[in-house]
């Protein structure tokens, strides 16, 4: 996209919206400009946008080559109606919570064009109108208030150069605070709002007249640093390079630095702990559930489980699995099984195919026959139904087995209140950050067994820390890598092709001939992004439904390495919606039918972060709608909405845990920053029917080949077992 001409002004009226995301209050709409009457396409960020309103607009205009010539918009100024014919359609919108169609021809009787003035500076005198009292005039004062406020704030934060989709984080932390705060204690708001509350605070206290407090200065940029580690993944950053990039990013003086590092530290929200290898500087809560962990899980290997399964021998286990299962383990599995019983904690690894399911089947079936009780948890939603399907047995998130209880932000199970049972089984184990895992190691009863099932090669858990791997590489947890494909499983290009990836080598790439039938395992070959996201559309719309009687929504996942760019979820997701469900009503951004994924664990709706679902019923008028969640029903209003995303394509990473029929993977060179083994070999194993690999071969041989992504900062290993002379802390960010 490229600029026709420097920032200019337009002024006009809304006319349609036809994109809004509620959380970052980016939009794209139809806007009249009343010169010529002609409809032109705005787009950025504009909060509580309405369709008639008037507006003056900064920016520039750009010519798109698929969507022709859009004027983006940079700041905003709304302009009030003065004449009563204005007020009327304003207020009669729905603009303003509390006023209606026939509220508003009241107030109009009663103050004509004063009205929006009385509004705004005089609201109790809304009682003097018939059928509204003193309660309700307050009422409609303060959605006034609210509806301007985060206008007003964003306003204001255009003018500091701060991006303005950050203004909605602010008012959603601040409300009608926000302002006030932002301008009397700035680096509150770094405290509060991780990562990006830095960023606006540093931009304020910049552009202000004020005297800068250098050494709250530097701890604000200290704080950043870390919780940009954290974000990554890291648990630590050592100090010395803590320093340095604090000095080099943000050039604080020197002893203001030192005295942050030392107020930080007195108060415990850091712990720079010097006994451990290159003097890490930790959060508190990372460091207390390090620690934590370790100490624990050495304690946990000195003790023998509480229940016994010694006197079981393999005729026995292999005449209960027939018995109960149907099944006849091989001589690796029965070894891994045999040795499983009789361990206190052990980990199970492996790629597809290799038997990690049947094992968590046996297991199962075993500790039943043997009366021995245990408990089947997985760290999603999506995971844990998985697990209740293939044994048949209920599975619980990791979370609603220890109880969590988001009001008071700790969990009900731990040392005090353990779990009832002699065992726990933990699927997906891969997606474990360190601070679950410590409180699911709190919450083990005395005696019971510890088994973690998961895939090591896939990418690592969303939060910080990479606790498999960790538990692998100390050697003190017994640990069993599965490598047998099995011969059923082994007859799929998919799962051939994932082991292929994962050993290193490229996957069995013949693209596609054309007018060819699609095929398990399909490589499309093309490079330019508008081509290939044209041929996705094509592929989810029609030639999958047609070719596979699959539905184009419900049954095929593309899944993406990036957010932005025209191959990232959000674009391709504006492109799906509109070829898949193009006539739908719609609300706030989303239609009827739409598919949407819920973003964070929300555990008063009973909704987690990755549930997928569908849009069954929408409230045009109050914004509302409610999302079908395997047949429940969960309501959403217009305040939620940040929780939810189209869900047309997502990220690689939000796929983990779940499997769908088919996935279209497009993977272009521009995706370079993303191109990991890891991050192939986790896409290609989300598909149960079919992989469509669409992309660049050379974009699949950089992923193959670039197997050192970035390491974790971890020293869960080394705590563990600091006396392993080959096992290095990891080293470099």
């Amino acid at each position: 996209m490229s600029a026709d001409w420097s920032t200019t002004a337009i002024q006009g009226q809304i006319e349609r919206i036809t994109f809004r995301n509620a959380e970052t209050h980016f939009l794209i709409a139809k806007f009249r400009l009343p010169e010529t009457s002609s409809l032109v396409t705005i787009l950025g960020h504009i909060p509580e946008p309405r369709a008639g309103e008037t507006l003056r607009l900064t920016g520039q205009w750009r010519s798109h080559p698929r969507y022709g010539q859009q004027f983006e918009v940079t700041a905003f100024e709304v302009i009030l109606p003065s004449g009563v014919e204005e007020i009327r359609r304003y207020l009669g919108s729905g603009m303003i919570k509390g006023i209606g169609p026939k509220t508003t021809e009241r107030l109009i009787a009663h103050f004509k064009k004063e009205t929006l003035t009385v509004i705004e500076d005089t609201p109790l005198r809304l009682a003097e109108v018939s059928g509204i009292g003193p309660g309700k005039a307050e009422r409609i004062g303060q959605a006034w208030r609210e509806h301007h406020t985060v206008r007003a704030l964003m306003g204001f934060l255009q003018r500091l150069g701060i991006k303005a989709a950050y203004g909605a984080k602010v008012y959603k932390t601040y409300g009608s605070e926000a302002l006030q705060i932002l301008c009397n204690d700035p680096y509150r708001v770094a405290r509060d709002i991780p990562r990006l509350g830095f960023l606006i605070a540093d931009a304020v206290v910049r552009n202000s007249d004020q005297p800068v407090d250098e050494t709250a200065r530097a701890q604000a940029c200290l704080r950043h640093l870390l919780e940009q580690a954290c974000e990554e993944g890291h648990l630590f950053v050592p100090k010395a390079e803590l320093e340095t990039r604090c000095t080099s990013l943000f050039d604080p003086d020197f002893e203001a630095m030192q005295n942050a590092l030392e107020l930080l530290s007195a108060d415990r929200q850091i712990i720079i702990d010097c006994d451990a290898p290159d003097c890490p500087v930790y959060p508190e809560p990372l460091h207390a559930a390090e620690t934590d962990l370790a100490r624990r899980l050495q304690v946990l290997l000195t003790i023998n489980p509480a229940t016994n399964c010694a006197d079981t021998d393999d005729e026995q286990i292999a005449a209960t699995l027939v018995r109960r299962l149907a099944i006849q383990l091989s001589e690796t599995q029965m070894a891994v099984l045999h040795s499983a019983l009789r361990q206190r904690a052990v980990v199970i690894t492996g790629g597809p195919g290799t038997g990690k399911t049947t094992l968590i089947r046996s297991l199962a079936a075993v500790f039943e026959a043997t009366g021995i009780s245990y408990l089947l948890a997985a760290p999603t939603g999506r995971a844990a139904r998985r697990m209740s399907e293939i044994t048949g047995r209920p599975a619980a998130t990791l979370h609603k087995l220890l109880g969590f209880n988001p009001a008071e932000g700790h969990f009900q199970r731990d040392q005090d209140e353990p779990l009832e049972t002699d065992a726990v089984i933990v699927d997906e184990a891969s997606m474990v950050d360190l601070v679950l895992m410590s409180h699911l190691i709190k919450a083990l009863p005395h005696g019971a067994r510890l088994i973690l099932v998961g895939d090591v090669s896939q990418l690592p858990s969303v939060g910080p820390g990479m606790v498999l791997a960790d538990l692998i590489a100390s050697q003190t947890i017994r640990a069993f890598e599965l490598n047998e494909v099995f011969r059923q499983a082994a007859q799929s290009p998919i799962i051939t092709n994932a082991h292929r990836v994962r050993q290193g080598q490229l996957p069995l790439l013949e693209p596609l001939a054309p007018g060819a039938p699609l095929s398990e395992f399909t490589f499309i070959e093309e490079s330019d992004p508008e081509k290939l996201s044209r041929t996705i559309l094509r592929l989810c719309a029609e030639v999958i439904p047609q070719q596979l009687g699959l539905d184009g929504v419900r049954d095929v996942q593309v899944l993406t390495p990036m957010h932005k760019g025209p191959l990232g979820t959000l674009d391709l997701n504006r492109r799906l919606q509109a070829t898949l469900n193009p006539d739908a009503l719609k609300a706030n951004g989303f239609g009827l039918k739409d598919k949407v994924m819920h973003l964070r664990n929300n555990y008063p709706k009973e909704v987690f972060n990755g549930e997928i679902g569908t849009v069954c019923r929408l409230d045009q008028d109050l914004g509302r709608l409610w999302v079908d969640y395997d047949g429940r029903r969960v309501g959403y209003d217009p305040t939620d909405l940040d929780e939810l995303a189209l869900a047309y394509a997502i990220s690689v990473h939000k796929s983990q845990g779940s499997e769908y029929p088919v996935i279209i993977l497009p993977l272009v060179t521009r995706h370079y920053v993303m191109l990991q083994r890891n991050l192939l070999y986790t896409a290609l194993t989300r598909a149960r029917r079919m992989v469509i690999l669409i992309g660049s071969a050379k974009a699949v041989r950089v992923a193959v080949q670039a197997d050192a992504p970035r390491r974790r900062r971890s020293l869960l290993a080394w705590r563990l077992n600091p006396f392993r002379k080959d096992r290095e802390p990891v080293r470099g960010i």
